[in-house]
Order: structure tokens, then C-alpha cells, then sequence
């Protein structure tokens, strides 16, 4: 069977490679993490349909690269179009696949996947350049050219968003794609393969290999044809891939894990604090830039749990296709055991399981309850491991250099959020902390003109605005001289 019905959505199952269909002898099984119920079996790719995209890709780059920037950003705003035609298709289609909340893909994860290529297409267009300037009477002149081919590698937490923040600024770049999705979530990657057709996006400048991470992914980032590696995942798979592209030099971009703090100063607004603390169990706390560290000035601790735990306690947990369920269910059993035995093991050793702790009780399934682990020792692994899942700790700490201490204090550097009721106090503390981006008083504000990525282990290099073309191009400067010219 090529194709399946996925709530009421029909999705090809096949890799798309080259502008058509291609089928693997072996598959996989995906499965809905709502109910465990099996969606269909998906095309298994390995080093045959790798070699494949990679070849049409690359087939694919003279044309795409020559295209103008103009040109470019037309097709780029027509699937941006066509994304929001169907953007209840994909929301419909993602929330089978990955459990996140419907309501949630359908007010702000898919309409984000149209944004991203009219930035990029935009920003390519109006936006993408540097002064000319001069060296001893000399001009020199910056410009951004197409790199080649891309492999992007993308995570399950937001596949189809997630995946457009690198697509948009490599096509835009003028470089031509290979995806390849995560194995647990690879549907809304197919469906948007077909939208790019649609476009009039040219064969063989995005292409979808789908399959699992130690056969498809291996063979995409070893393979000597790239120009570009982009991944988004764990440290461990970041090292592998890292070793890889070593072997062929290939330039590569990583935004990893994260284990970031969310510090509560002792003039913060109570209410204000609560409501950001409960945001960090977003999407069941499968969101890599999650303050799971809950870090609260011991002055106040108290009154926080209290206003925390009471707006906990009005999350309702259940069905993501309900518009009314506030988390769903974790992705897979592989992750959803990981995570259980990061909380079982906190309790073995004797830390405070304030509540949560367990799978829901009603529930069943794939459903981990909101967890929160109250002071837990400072170099534990519930501290200083990301756990990925609805688990929460709490600390307390007494003085600024505490708490700054406490908030850098793991080999992540992702993000920070910082609550203050006093500006000068909350710079003071952000201008110390180790992360790539720092909410005050706020989470989850994220402008596509600034620059995205990890400190320490959380990653490697800035996408987002100039920094996305200065990774996807070649970055060149033409130095012209006032000498010679006949005309």
C-alpha cells in the first residue's frame, strides 16, 4: 500500500525523491501515540535512496541556485499559500502523529510553517545584504551564494514547523534539500512534499527520504555530496553526525538539548511567575527550550508552590484532538519509558515527588502525569539531565551569585527564563547566564530576525535571520580595485 488515511487525509508513504515517488522493499510501522493504534507502514530508506536524493539534489542546484532571489521567493510564498489551504489537513494529520495538542497545531504550530518561508522569502529579497566599504580606497562587497545540498535531519516535537525553519532558509539560500524526518513522526513531511510539487517547486531541489536515524540518517550525513549538515536532537546523535561530516569537512549546524532555568527572584510577581512555571509543560514538556529547572528565591518559595500547584492542578490531561486538553500524550513508548525512569529513579533516591511521579492513573497509555521533584540534590540526574517530559524540579536559593551559579550549573546552554519585578535586576542576572536566549518575564517569544541556538552542549552555531544564510551559503567578499578599469 503507497498511501494511507490519516484522519481523513490521505498521505503517500513513499520517500519523494527527484519530484516523484519512490518506494523501499522494507518499511516500518508508525504509530499514534493517542491510542497506540498503528497508522500504516512507511517506506524504509537506507544508503540506496539516499544516493538517490542526494544525486537529484544535486542534479537539481545549478538551476535552483541560478534562480533569482525574486524568483526564489515566489515559489516560496505560493507554498507558504497552499501550507495555509491546508493547514487543517496538516494539523489533523501531525496531531495523530505525534500526540501534540490539535488546537494548538492548528492556531499557531502550522500557520508558523507559512511564516517561515514568507520570512525567509522576504528577507532574502529586502532584507539579506551588508554595506560596501572601503579598504585603502578599495570596495569590497559581501555577498551570500548557493552552497550546494542539504541534508537537514529534524526532531518529532514539531516536525513539520521544526523542519521549515531549516528548509525555508536553505531553498531561500538558493540550495537545494534532503530531508530526512524523524522515523516516529514522518507524515506531515510527506504531505509537504506534495505541496512543494503543487508550487511549482522544481524536481529534485527538495527531496524527502524517510527511514530510521542509524540506516537513512547515517548514510545522508556521511555522504561526500553535501554541502550543508542541520540537525535538531540529542548530544549523543550530534557527536555521531559530527564525526561523519569530519570525514568530508561538510559544515554543520546543531541545536541540541536543553535544561534550562527558570529563576524566580525574590521581587518577581507571584502570578506571573506561576503562569510561566505551568507553560513549561507545554507539548508534555517535549519542547527543547523548556525552563524544567524551577529556580525560586527561598523568601518566596512557598507562596509560589502554592500558586503553582493550584494552577497545575487545572491542566487537563487527555485526548490532543479535544480542544479542551491542556497535555496530551508523550510520543512514543521508547520515550515514554525514558522518561519514566528518570522520575523512578529520583524517587530510589529519596527525592520529593510533590506530585505527579507516575503514568495517569485514568488515562493509561502513553500519558505521564504533570510531574513536579521539589528540591532534589544539585548534581542528580533529574537536575542536570534533560528528561524531555512533563517533569518539573524545584530549588531554592538565597543570594544572586547562588542562583547564577545554580543556573549555569549544567553542560547545557540553551535558554534561560528570568522572573523579576525589577528591570535593572533582571539584566543584572541575565547578562550572566550561559544561553543562547533569555525570556524576561515571558517564554516562548521567538523572532525569526534574531539568532537561535545553544551554548556549551546544547549546539553548535546561529540560525535565524542573516545567521541562517551565513550557514546555508557561501559567504563571499568581492574586493574591487579603483586601479585599471579602460572605462
Amino acid at each position: 500500500m503507497t498511501t494511507i488515511n490519516v484522519a481523513g487525509v490521505t498521505v503517500d508513504t513513499r520517500h519523494f525523491i527527484n519530484g516523484e515517488r519512490v518506494a523501499s522493499d522494507e518499511t516500518f510501522t508508525n504509530t499514534s501515540p493517542i491510542d497506540a493504534s498503528p497508522l500504516g507502514e512507511i517506506s524504509r530508506g537506507g544508503q540506496r535512496e539516499v544516493d538517490l536524493a542526494v544525486a537529484a539534489a544535486r542534479a537539481a542546484f545549478p538551476g535552483w541556485a541560478a534562480t533569482s532571489p525574486h524568483d526564489r521567493a515566489a515559489i516560496m510564498h505560493k507554498i507558504a499559500d497552499l501550507v495555509e489551504e491546508r493547514v487543517s489537513d496538516l494539523a489533523n494529520v501531525e496531531t495523530m502523529d505525534n500526540g501534540a495538542l490539535l488546537r494548538s497545531h492548528l492556531r499557531g504550530v502550522m500557520p508558523r510553517v507559512a511564516h517561515n518561508f514568507r520570512f525567509f522569502a522576504d528577507y532574502l529579497v529586502n532584507d539579506l545584504g551588508h554595506p560596501d566599504f572601503e579598504t585603502r580606497g578599495h570596495n569590497n562587497h559581501v555577498s551570500w551564494d548557493p552552497s550546494g545540498v542539504a541534508a537537514l535531519i529534524t526532531p518529532w516535537n514539531a516536525p513539520l514547523m521544526l523542519a521549515t525553519w531549516k528548509i525555508a532558509p536553505a531553498l531561500a539560500a538558493g540550495d537545494t534539500v534532503v530531508l530526512k524526518p524523524a522515523e516516529w513522526t514522518p507524515l506531515t513531511a510527506s504531505l509537504f512534499a506534495d505541496i512543494t510539487a503543487e508550487a511549482g517547486l522544481p524536481a529534485g531541489v527538495f527531496n524527502v527520504v524517510q527511514g530510521y536515524g542509524k540506516e537513512a540518517g547515517a548514510a545522508l550525513v556521511a555522504h561526500p555530496d553535501l554541502s550543508r549538515i542541520s540537525f535538531t536532537g540529542s548530544v549523543p546523535t550530534a557527536k555521531s553526525i559530527a564525526r561523519a561530516a569530519a570525514d568530508n569537512l561538510t559544515p554543520c549546524s546543531f541545536e541540541l538539548g536543553g535544561k534550562s532555568p527558570c529563576i524566580v527572584l525574590g521581587d518577581a510577581d507571584l502570578e506571573l511567575a506561576a503562569t510561566l512555571a505551568v507553560e513549561q509543560y507545554d507539548n508534555a514538556g517535549q519542547v527543547c527550550l523548556s525552563g524544567t529547572r524551577i529556580l525560586v528565591h527561598e523568601d518566596i518559595a512557598d507562596a509560589f508552590a502554592e500558586a503553582f500547584k493550584a494552577k497545575v492542578a487545572t491542566l487537563r490531561q487527555g485526548d490532543p484532538r479535544d480542544i479542551e486538553t491542556d497535555i496530551g500524550p508523550q510520543v512514543h513508548r521508547v520515550h515514554f519509558e525514558r522518561i519514566k525512569g528518570f522520575v523512578d529513579r529520583a524517587k530510589d533516591g529519596g527525592a520529593n515527588i510533590v506530585f505527579g511521579g507516575a503514568p495517569n492513573a485514568e488515562l493509561g497509555g502513553l500519558y505521564f502525569a504533570p510531574t513536579l521533584v521539589k528540591n532534589p540534590e544539585v548534581d542528580s540526574e533529574i537536575v542536570t539531565q534533560e528528561v524531555f517530559g512533563p517533569v518539573l524540579t524545584m530549588q531554592t536559593f538565597r543570594t544572586d551569585e547562588e542562583v547564577v551559579g545554580m543556573a549555569n550549573g549544567t553542560e547545557f546552554g540553551l535558554a534561560a527564563i528570568v522572573v523579576s519585578g525589577n528591570r535593572d535586576h533582571a539584566d543584572a542576572i541575565a547578562k550572566q547566564l550561559v544561553a543562547g536566549t533569555i525570556w524576561v518575564n515571558c517564554f516562548f517569544v521567538r523572532d525569526l530576525r534574531a539568532p537561535f541556538g545553544g551554548s556549551k552542549k546544547s549546539g553548535v552555531g546561529r540560525e535565524g535571520g542573516t545567521w541562517s544564510f551565513d550557514f546555508y551559503a557561501d559567504v563571499k567578499n568581492t574586493v574591487f580595485s579603483p586601479n585599471g578599469w579602460k572605462e
